[in-house]
C-alpha cells in the first residue's frame, strides 16, 4: 500500500475496492473522514509524512479499533499511544500479527507491512530506571518511523561518572533525547557534552517538591546550555516524533 493517501485512494478505486462516490467524498473533504466520534485526518501522511496517531487514553476501545481500521484503509500503519493493558489485549486479539507493542511504553503499532529499520544516530538516554517507560515510548515512536535508535539507561547526575563513560557515543550522535525526572539536570550535562540538538523530556518522577515533573520541566527550560529543546512532562511520544522530523528534514536531498 502506498504511503501517499491520494495514491492509495486512486489505487483502491482502480482495483474496485471503493466506489467512485467514496473516493470523491474523501478527496472533496480534504482527505478527512468522519465516523461520528472522530474525524480522521488522512492528509496527515502528506503534511507530516506519518499517519495520524491515536491517543488511546479516555477513548472507547471500539472507537480505537474503528479509527485504526479506517486509517489502515488508506495508510500503511497506525501508531496508538497511552494504551492500558486491557485495551492492548483487545487490540492484539483484533489485529493479530499486524500489531507490535511495547508494554513499558504503553504504545503499539499496527502495520500492513514490515520495514527494515535505518540507523540514523538517534540516541535516547534515561536518567533513572523509573524514567525508562517514558524513554521506551520515545524509542518505540522512533522505530515506528523506520529508524533504529540507540539507548543508554540509568546514567543520572547522582553518579556523574556513569554518563561520562558514554561521551564517545554522545558525541557521535546526530540527535539526543534525554529523559529525566527529579531536577532534570541530566539534559544540561548531556548538552554540554554534545554539539547536536538535545530534546529534553521531563518526567513526573520525584518527591513532593518535584510537583509531578514541574521542577524538571522548569529546570530544563532554564538550562544554560544552548541547543536544548523541551517537550511536555512524560511526553516520550512527542520527543520521539520531533527527533524523527528533524532527522527526516536534514536527510532529504537538497
Amino acid at each position: 500500500m502506498s504511503d501517499n493517501p491520494i495514491k492509495s485512494i486512486l489505487n483502491k478505486l482502480k482495483n474496485n475496492e471503493i466506489s467512485t462516490d467514496e473516493a470523491e467524498k474523501l478527496l472533496l473533504n480534504n482527505l478527512s473522514e468522519s465516523i461520528g466520534s472522530a474525524t480522521i485526518d488522512h492528509a496527515r501522511s502528506i503534511f507530516k509524512e506519518f499517519p495520524e496517531v491515536i491517543f488511546a487514553e479516555g477513548k472507547n476501545i471500539r472507537d480505537i479499533i474503528e479509527i485504526s481500521k479506517k486509517i489502515l484503509n488508506i495508510s500503511a500503519k497506525v501508531l496508538i499511544t497511552r494504551l492500558n493493558q486491557e485495551k492492548l489485549d483487545i487490540l492484539i486479539k483484533e489485529f493479530g500479527k499486524k500489531i507490535k507493542y511495547n508494554n513499558q511504553g504503553k504504545i503499539a503499532l499496527i502495520s500492513n507491512k514490515d520495514e527494515a529499520l535505518k540507523d540514523k544516530d538517534i540516541l535516547v538516554i534515561s536518567a533513572g530506571t523509573t524514567d525508562i517507560p517514558v524513554a521506551e515510548e520515545a524509542i518505540f515512536t522512533i522505530e515506528s518511523h523506520g529508524y533504529k535508535p540507540r539507548k543508554i539507561y540509568d546514567v543520572g547526575v547522582a553518579g556523574i561518572s556513569r554518563i561520562l563513560n558514554h561521551v564517545d557515543l554522545i558525541q557521535e550522535s546526530k540527535i539526543i533525547i534525554v529523559v529525566a525526572g527529579m531536577e532534570g539536570a541530566l539534559a544540561s550535562v548531556v548538552s554540554g557534552l554534545s554539539s547536536c540538538p538535545v530534546i529534553s523530556v521531563p518526567t513526573s518522577i520525584g518527591y513532593g517538591s518535584s510537583y509531578d515533573g514541574l521542577a524538571a520541566l522548569l529546570g530544563m527550560l532554564n538550562s544554560c546550555s544552548p541547543g536544548i529543546g523541551v517537550v511536555n512532562i512524560d511526553n516520550g511520544f512527542g520527543a520521539g516524533y520531533l527527533a524523527c522530523s528533524i532527522i527526516r528534514t536534514f536527510s532529504h536531498p537538497q
